[in-house]
C-alpha cells in the first residue's frame, strides 16, 4: 500500500494526475496500451481537469483504453452520469478516439442487462487474456462505499466481474452498474482519491482496516499482486 498526503485539493489533483500519466507511460512501454477505469466524484473531477489542462499535448492518448468502474443507469448527458463527467472534463479534451472509449451501455432496457453486456464488452476487449486493468480509479463515499458497492448490498458478494445494484443510501436514488471486487482486485494498480474533512473517518477505516467489508466496502479493495495507491489531502488525512 502506498499512502500519499497532499496539502490541499489542488495539489492532490496535480500529484494524482502525474502518477496516472506515469502509470500510462509504463503500461504502454510494457504492453503497447493503457487500460484504465474512471470513477465519479468531485475529487476525480479536479484530477481529470488537471490531466486535460497539463498533459493534453502528450502523444500517448492514442494508446489509452478507457472504461468506467461504475455508473448510474442514466444517459451519458445526464448530470449524474460518471461517464458524462469524465468525457466532458477529460476525454473530449485530449486526442483519444471514440473507439477507445467504453461507457456502460445505459441505453439498454434494464441495469441487469446493461451489467451483463458491459461484462461481455470487457471480456472481449481483454480476450484471450484475463481481465486485468492497468489502473482502476476509485472514490470513497461518506458511508464507506466505493464504486457502487454499498454497505450490506448483495453486490458485495457478486462473483461476476460486473453487477447491477439498487441505489445506496446517498442521493441520487438511481440504479447502478458497477465493477465488483473480483475485477477491482485483479488490477495492477488501484488508486483511491479522497479529499475534505468529511472523508476523514472513512479514510481512517480504509487505512486501519478494522471494519468488516459489509459495513465499509472500501476495505474490500485489496489488489493482489497489484498495488493499492491512496491519495488524500490533509483534511481527509487528519492525524
Amino acid at each position: 500500500m502506498e499512502y500519499h498526503i497532499c496539502e490541499n485539493g489542488d495539489q492532490l489533483a496535480a500529484v494524482a494526475a502525474a502518477r496516472i500519466r506515469d502509470l500510462a507511460l509504463a503500461a504502454i512501454h510494457r504492453s503497447g496500451r493503457f487500460t484504465i477505469a474512471l470513477t465519479g466524484g468531485s475529487t476525480p473531477e479536479r484530477t481529470y481537469e488537471y490531466l486535460a489542462e497539463h498533459f493534453a499535448g502528450d502523444n500517448h492518448w492514442g494508446k489509452w483504453a478507457v472504461f468506467v468502474g461504475d455508473d448510474r443507469f442514466v444517459p451519458p448527458e445526464h448530470a449524474a452520469s460518471n461517464f458524462g463527467m469524465g468525457h466532458r472534463l477529460l476525454l473530449s479534451r485530449v486526442a483519444i478516439n471514440e473507439a477507445q472509449i467504453f461507457p456502460v451501455p445505459t441505453h439498454l432496457p434494464t441495469p441487469e442487462v446493461a451489467a451483463a453486456e458491459y461484462q461481455k464488452t470487457i471480456e472481449e476487449y481483454f480476450a484471450p487474456h484475463p481481465c486485468i486493468f492497468d489502473l482502476i480509479l476509485l472514490g470513497i463515499g461518506d458511508d464507506g462505499h466505493t464504486a457502487s458497492l454499498f454497505p450490506h448490498a448483495s453486490a458485495l458478494n457478486a462473483a461476476s466481474l460486473i453487477t447491477f445494484s439498487p441505489p445506496g443510501t446517498l442521493p441520487p436514488p438511481i440504479d447502478r452498474i458497477t465493477f465488483t471486487f473480483p475485477l477491482i482486485n485483479a488490477a495492477r494498480h488501484v488508486m483511491f482519491l479522497a479529499s475534505g474533512e468529511k472523508k476523514r473517518s472513512v479514510v481512517t477505516d480504509l487505512i486501519e482496516r478494522k471494519k468488516f467489508v459489509v459495513d465499509c466496502p472500501s476495505v474490500g479493495v485489496t489488489p493482489y499482486p497489484g498495488e493499492l495507491l491512496i491519495y488524500v489531502d490533509r483534511p481527509a488525512a487528519g492525524g
